[in-house]
């Protein structure tokens, strides 16, 4: 009865009101249980702590080599167009204890390729890792091919992993004497796996006594939601505060004494916290791609939209001279230029949620580019209330 109590008045009263009755930590608890039993409120939707931030120390380092695929049907690099895939050839020969000076190879199943691989973060050595496979010279595709043992460095120069195995293509290539057939990318593919990890990236997590959260898309707002979300459990559990909000990105924590860092963050990753994104529209104008965010809103505005369309028509006319003259017939050039706003009308918009936004776009009848046009109109009349992200 109490906790129902509680979810009411945290719904109805607002939260100059509530933190006046409440300490900050009895706020902090209300929020996080209006949130959850209530769903999204007046915010973003409710998310987990491992959703929406990832730690400082847990991240991903790059790696790339590069090597030989062989075993090709015919579609390697041709050695001519490519002379540093032939070089490789002989080096590969030479450290396998094969001379190969003063011969020349027309091998046209090699082809040399760039990998790539992201290590993960607390990775052993003999684990194992996929790696992505792309060539590098005019192959024209690696399907069937194998990918021989090829180091992969990180930024230090330094080998953190080998890889070796089939490649595994998805596009395809089909040639004949007057028409070729190309599907997907079959000049890039993936081994599965393929990596064998040799050297660990150190790490001192077990022995932090503090750990950095960072937002995947930063909001101040998120930020002090995580913030109070932590300190409410931790003020519970361990009888202490432990988070505190740095920038709209990093959240600090504290480690409680006697515990592990793995454990520790095992507790708080699960905690449910109400997200917030602020109001953005992403237009891509190549694709015609537009994404509305639910926050978006329109002022009312009216707006006129029509397709402009230009008919120029090319009507040459013949010129006779005069009778019994020395002139001659000529053909005089002329051009009759029609210009006509077919379907053009004048039409009011309000967007106060995002679904009538969407209706009301679609009542325009506009395709993808009219209506970028029209968000990019509203803009600039200052009665779009979101920031407007071209790409």
């Amino acid at each position: 009865m109490m906790r129902a109590l509680a979810l009411a008045l945290s719904l109805l009263l607002p939260p100059a009101a509530l933190a006046a009755d409440m300490d900050g930590e009895r706020y902090a608890a209300a929020q996080v249980e209006a949130v959850t039993e209530g769903g999204l409120g007046l915010g973003g939707p409710v998310s987990r702590i491992k959703d929406i931030a990832q730690l400082q120390s847990s991240r991903d380092n790059q790696l790339v080599g590069y090597g030989l695929v062989i075993g090709l049907n015919g579609s390697g690099d041709g050695l001519r167009n490519s002379p540093f895939t032939e070089q490789s050839i002989r080096a590969m020969l030479e450290n396998l204890g094969i001379a190969t000076e003063g011969g020349q190879s027309r091998a046209k199943n090699v082809a040399a390729v760039i990998v790539t691989a992201n290590l993960p973060p607390f990775v052993q050595p003999g684990s194992r890792i996929d790696v992505n496979v792309s060539s590098l010279g005019d192959a024209t595709s690696l399907q069937g091919g194998t990918l021989i043992m090829t180091p992969l460095k990180a930024a230090d120069g330094d080998i953190y992993a080998v890889a070796q195995g089939s490649v595994i293509v998805s596009g395809f290539n089909a040639q004949g004497q007057a028409e070729q057939l190309t599907q997907g990318v079959p000049t890039a593919g993936r081994v599965p796996n393929g990596a064998i990890v040799e050297r660990e990236v150190r790490a001192d997590f077990a022995t932090q006594q503090s750990l950095v959260l960072q937002l995947r898309n930063p909001d101040f707002s998120t930020a002090v939601r995580i913030t109070d979300a932590i300190n409410a459990y931790s003020l519970q559990r361990f009888g202490e505060r432990v988070a505190r909000e740095q920038d709209a990105r990093t959240v600090m924590i504290r480690k409680p004494a006697k515990l592990s860092a793995a454990r520790f963050y095992a507790e708080l990753e699960n905690l449910a916290v109400q997200s917030d994104t602020p109001a953005r529209v992403v237009v891509d104008e190549r694709t015609g791609t537009i994404v509305i965010g639910n926050d978006v809103r329109i002022s009312r505005v009216a707006i006129s939209h029509g397709t402009l369309t230009v008919r120029i028509t090319e009507m040459p006319r013949v010129v006779q001279p005069e009778p019994f003259s020395k002139g001659e017939t000529e053909i005089e050039p002329f051009t009759a230029i029609e210009a006509s706003r077919p379907d053009a009308r004048v039409a009011v918009l309000d967007g106060p949620d995002l679904q009538t936004l969407v209706s009301g776009l679609n009542k325009l009848g506009v395709k993808p580019d009219g209506i970028i046009a029209i968000l990019q109109g509203i803009k600039s009349a200052g009665a779009l209330q979101a920031e407007l992200v071209l790409q």
